[in-house]
Formats: structure tokens, sequence, C-alpha cells
């Protein structure tokens, strides 16, 4: 499909209304993460014990109140997802006071994530905190109504009402049916990080944040849960466009985690898949068809033909906001993205010719060019791109 064609118009609104679902998970790679981490222990062995252990640490599951319309019916013998994904900066859980800060209860990270019907394609689109958009009227978990408000920044959905706030404001902004969120605290994504023992990043430069308490070296290296906490975090040293550019590094280690989750030495050692099972399902909130350790495993069955190279991420189109520069907004070029969702197409190359790959992160230094050698234009953008992100190229 060329980048000026329309995609595909989306199927005919379903006559009836679907069960809404909801509850707590993981973070941004949950769906795609989590769910092929089950298929491993599936086929490990110790399942059924397993399983049990787990299911007694999932909570209760948050049905949604949809925004818009019914999901629209689906072709064929599957129907593509929609996952909402969120990070919350809530201090007050158990090992998420990582500052001495108080507070917080936003939510720090907001990833949607789209999942092809053919599941031969995943793309998440990162939506910034510090974007102005209208907040409509919301409903929260306990029922009661929300009041909308004009011109607030995007993360103040999650503050007044929570994650079914959150999903019925992308609803209303993108007309894109949500199946699914997911919410992970500070806590659960340290302990995913040290499950799997680490997972590689590359730093440009060193950090020395005393105000913030982030202390990170430079060069390639295999970050703890502490340490990737920081590094997803920090945008003060190493993204001179910052939160912009600490996406794009919150992009590039999903992209490094879920990398390394399905490589032989994860998945072949089912203790480390155990505990990273634990360490989500511990820590995450997700909705109420997703509250058991089996609705996971049936939904990673269906991932078994997703490659990293058709895992990417990218950020939803932005400008400088008008009336502040330190505040953005969403270009034109975002609706033409959720209608691309919405009809479950490509990303296409204006989206994807940005993006980060799950199959090649940018996790470690790009080699020194061979001596002689002129990069061309759209390299050396890709360079200077990456140094504006705070990250090695």
């Amino acid at each position: 499909m060329a980048d000026d064609e329309q995609p595909p118009a989306a199927p005919a609104p379903a006559t009836q209304s679907l069960r809404t679902r909801r509850r707590r998970l993981s973070p941004v790679l949950t769906v795609i993460l989590v769910t092929q981490l089950v298929v491993a222990i599936l086929t490990a062995g110790t399942v059924y014990v397993v399983v049990r252990q787990l299911d007694d640490e999932l909570g209760p599951g948050l049905a949604i109140p949809h925004s818009g319309d019914d999901k629209p019916e689906a072709d064929g013998p599957k129907e593509p997802l929609n996952i909402l994904v969120m990070g919350s900066d809530d201090r007050s859980c158990a090992g998420c006071g990582i500052d001495g800060e108080s507070g917080g209860g936003g939510s720090d990270v907001t990833m949607l994530l789209h999942v092809s019907a053919d599941r031969q394609e995943a793309y998440g689109v990162s939506l910034p905190r510090d974007a102005i958009v209208d907040r409509p009227d919301c409903v929260d978990h306990e029922g009661e109504e929300i009041p909308g408000e004009d011109a607030v920044l995007f993360n103040t959905a999650f503050a007044v009402g929570g994650p079914l706030c959150t999903v019925q404001l992308v609803e209303t902004l993108t007309g894109v049916f949500v199946d699914h969120f997911i919410v992970l605290d500070f806590r659960g994504f340290k302990e995913m990080v040290d499950a799997v023992d680490g997972v590689q990043v590359c730093i440009p430069k060193e950090v020395r944040d005393e105000k913030h308490d982030i202390f990170l070296d430079a060069g390639t290296q295999e970050l703890t849960g502490a340490q990737a906490l920081d590094y997803v975090r920090e945008r003060y040293t190493l993204s001179v466009t910052g939160d912009i550019g600490r996406m794009k590094r919150q992009q590039a280690f999903v992209a490094s985690m879920i990398n390394k989750l399905l490589s032989a030495n994860t998945l072949s050692q089912p203790t480390k898949v155990r505990n990273f099972l634990q360490a989500v399902v511990g820590s995450i909130q997700v909705d109420d068809e997703l509250d058991r350790v089996k609705d996971l495993a049936d939904l990673a069955m269906q991932f078994r033909e997703t490659g990293l190279s058709d895992i990417k991420f990218i950020t939803v189109p932005i400008e400088d906001y008008a009336l502040d520069a330190n505040r953005l907004q969403w270009t034109a070029d975002a609706d033409r993205l959720w209608q691309r969702i919405i009809a479950d197409a490509p990303l296409g190359r204006g989206f994807s010719d940005s993006s980060i790959s799950a199959a090649k992160p940018p996790s470690s230094q790009s080699p020194t060019p061979t001596a002689g050698a002129t990069a061309s234009v759209e390299q050396e953008q890709e360079r200077a791109d990456a140094q504006a992100a705070g990250l090695c190229a």
C-alpha cells in the first residue's frame, strides 16, 4: 500500500454487542511477551501446578465502559486486537518508592499495541503523557462519572479516573476499540528485568543526575531491574528532546527485552520463565477476560507465528503545542494512523521508516564505518535521531 493510499475501509459494526473486558498485566510487551512465555511454560511440563499458583496472585478484572460503538465484526476466525498498556508512577505500592518522592498516581508510560487478525504483525504506538488533549467525561472503576475537561495533559485521565478513564479517552480520541488494558507498576517492571537476568542497552554518555538519583555508565551493558527503571525514566541528560527521546528509549528497551525473552537462553530455562511470569502477575492489573493465567495461555498460542521482525514500535505523530512550546499535540497525520489500526492495515512505509524493531533493537554501539565510506543522507538522519533520543548511533 502506498503511503498516500487510504487504508481499507473498516468492517461493518457488529450487530450484537461484545462483552466488555479488562484487568491488570505487564509492560508494554505483555500480550506479546507474557503470552509467549506462558507458551514456553506450557510446553515445559510443570505447568499445572505453576498455573494454579500464579492464578492465586491475579486479582479480579475490570470491565471497560466503552466510549463508542461495539467492536466491528471480524471477517475471519480471528479478530485484530488492540491493547492499551500503561505504566503507573504510583509510589505508594510495595517496592515502588524508588526515588524518595511521594504521590504519583499518573500514567508514566502509555502505549497502544495493535496485533493484526492474522497474528503476522504487531506494532506499539507510544502516546506522550504531556500531549494536550480534550478529555471527555468518563466512568471510573467505582462507576462514578468523572467530568471531562478541555486542553489538559493526556495523563490526567489516569490521575483522575485510573485505567478505565484512560481507555475511554483513547477510544474517544482515536475511534479505536480497545480490547484489553494492562497496567504495570515500578516494582513489577524491576522484577521482570531481574527475572531474565537483565536487559542489554547502549548508553551513549554517562548519566550523573543527583537530583533524581539516577547514575548510569556509558556504553553497551546489561541493566538490572533498578538500573533499567532509571534508564527508561531519565529525561534530562540523555534526551535533548526530553520526553520525546525518553519514549524512543522506552521503545528500544521494550524491543530489547522482547528479543531476550524470546531467545533460546531464556525460553529454555523454565525457572527464568516462571520467575518472569510471577513478576508480571504479582504487579499488574488487567481486564476481566485476562484475569486467569489460562486466559493468557489461550491468547499466547495465537502468537506462535509472530516473528521478531514483525514487532515494531513508533510514536504517534506529534508537534509542539501552539500555546506552550513545552507541551505537545498530535498532528493531523495521527488520524491516518488510527484509520490504519481500525482497518487492521500494516503501518505503511510512512510510519514504519522511523520504527524500532524487536528483531534489531538499538541496544549496542553501531560499528564504525569503513574508512573512506560515506554515510547516506538517510543513515546520517538515523544517527542524528538516535543521538537526540539518547540512543547509541
